[in-house]
């Protein structure tokens, strides 16, 4: 039986999470968010929330709106003292503050960004127009995966879906830079504007880059035609949802009669991988169309698409509208907002620029901003009055499962035995893994950034064909949420959401 223990605290929070105009309330309900003329057996929600939510606006940065983005602003308005603080402090070489104090310097010196111009990029858009043969496009797109770009697919090491005490090697669908595939494949009025605007997006950041309108123009529909391709073979974010469907574990030989116009032996050993017998080949109709796409698309069509997705990266954009700090000058900052923000996610105005700093920060340093973030906002007494809640939610559930009249008596004791293997993650992670090998200097936001991402990336090249390291977390401590993992089978309850209103200790 699957136990949905965290799935009742998740439902409970998305309940309140409109429960909150200002954080100061500490405990209990403020009634006056009520709508006390809706009848709660009709609509709870309009009844719990509706004055609240009729009385309120969303701020023109944010595209929706509630305790959660509350907390989250005001959880980087302390993110903002402690890095404005670490910037000032002559702290010594190699030590936290240092770390995150070089790096938001360096998002901050917006005179240097535009100064540096494009500069950083030249180097890899130079290897890109030296390619010549398929088989330089093939060891381009190995180098540009070591850079964590995700160029046509995603290779990398994770989890064992199925043993989760080892990494291997997984292989996904990839290469868009639009949210997923039915951004690219619907075919309503809404979905065709979309992909115009994409269009256009694409043409007037390569005319940024110099390119005269009309080579911009055909770049621009050559990135769309193989993103096109490639969203077509993509499987359906519903089907994405259902991890039978894209666990497809097989040996390399087997993989490699999927892609033959591709060597995975040698991608692998351009990226660094040991060698391995087995892969999880997640979606293998997807990998059948880059097989054909790399036999039919000339090498020169190529180019353009390397030299977007390289481009894009550099934008601090993401497909849902993210609100990191790009690397690259303000024109092409702005231009990227104009797609992202306000045609994606229907964002009226740009973060300052602060913010998208302390958000690039935390997500590449969020570990060495967390534990400055602990410091101030979690104390021990915080953590064990929330394991003790947890404890007392297993005891409830325990008590539950064992009083079901309609469950066996053989599923109630593996229920009780999966109950009892859940694990903890509590505030944040105790056995932080550092940033020993990472240079990060004021010199360079956009060289901190490569240096960066390729410093992550290695790390999780370096991964395979090792046990699982089952203390490692997927949220920085900041952050507002929260997970249960089926693969490793623990709930994690980062420091960033043990705040009021959602907790208080």
């Amino acid at each position: 039986m699957n136990i949905r223990i965290f799935r009742l605290v998740a439902t409970l929070a998305v309940m309140f999470s409109l429960w909150g105009g200002a954080l100061a309330q500490s405990s209990g309900f403020d009634t006056t968010r009520m709508d006390r003329s809706a009848d709660a057996c009709d609509d709870f929600f309009q009844f719990a929330n509706g004055t609240w939510v009729k009385n309120t606006e969303i701020p023109p940065s944010q595209s929706r709106w509630g305790s959660f983005s509350i907390l989250a602003e005001n959880n980087r308005d302390l993110l903002h003292e402690i890095l404005d603080k670490a910037v000032k402090e002559k702290a010594p070489a190699g030590s936290t503050i240092r770390l995150i104090g070089d790096f938001y310097a360096s998002c901050m010196d917006e005179a240097a960004i535009e100064k540096a111009g494009t500069s950083s990029l030249e180097p890899y858009f130079k290897r890109i127009s030296a390619i010549k043969t398929i088989g330089d496009l093939k060891t381009q797109i190995a180098y540009m995966h070591n850079l964590g770009v995700p160029v046509l697919f995603r290779i990398s090491g994770g989890a064992d879906a199925k043993d989760s005490n080892m990494v291997i090697v997984n292989a996904n669908q990839g290469g868009l830079t639009m949210a997923n595939r039915d951004y690219y494949v619907k075919d309503d009025a809404k979905s065709v504007e979309i992909r115009g605007r994409f269009v256009n997006y694409v043409t007037n950041m390569f005319k940024l880059l110099g390119e005269t309108p009309t080579v911009a123009a055909a770049d621009a529909k050559v990135v769309m035609d193989i993103q096109m391709r490639l969203a077509k073979a993509s499987t359906s974010p519903a089907d994405l949802r259902d991890p039978d469907k894209n666990y497809n574990k097989i040996s390399v030989t087997a993989a490699q009669a999927i892609i033959p116009n591709f060597s995975l032996t040698d991608y692998m050993k351009t990226r660094g991988m040991p060698p391995v017998t087995e892969i999880d080949f997640g979606q293998p109709g997807f990998f059948k169309e880059v097989n054909t796409m790399l036999a039919d698309t000339p090498v020169d069509s190529w180019k353009p698409y390397l030299r977007w997705m390289i481009l894009n990266n550099s934008t601090g954009a993401t497909p849902r509208g993210g609100t990191v700090a790009g690397s690259l000058p303000k024109a092409f900052d702005d231009e990227s907002f104009n797609f992202y923000g306000k045609v994606l996610s229907g964002t009226k105005e740009q973060q300052p620029r602060w913010k998208r700093c302390v958000a690039s920060t935390d997500g590449t340093l969020g570990e060495a901003l967390g534990a400055e973030y602990i410091k101030l906002k979690f104390t021990p007494e915080a953590e064990a009055r929330m394991d003790q809640m947890i404890t007392n939610l297993f005891t409830a559930m325990r008590s539950h499962i064992n009083g079901l009249t309609w469950m066996s008596a053989e599923t109630k004791v593996k229920a009780i035995a999966k109950l009892d293997g859940y694990k903890r993650k509590i505030g944040y992670n105790k056995h932080p893994r550092g940033y020993k090998g990472l240079t990060i200097d004021r010199s360079s936001y956009a060289g901190n950034e490569i240096r960066a991402r390729a410093f992550q990336t290695a790390r999780n090249v370096a991964d395979i064909g090792k046990s699982t390291d089952k203390t490692r977390w997927g949220f920085t401590p900041p952050t507002v949420n929260a997970s249960y993992s089926s693969t490793n089978n623990d709930i994690t309850f980062p420091a960033g959401i043990l705040q009021p209103p959602f907790y208080n200790s």
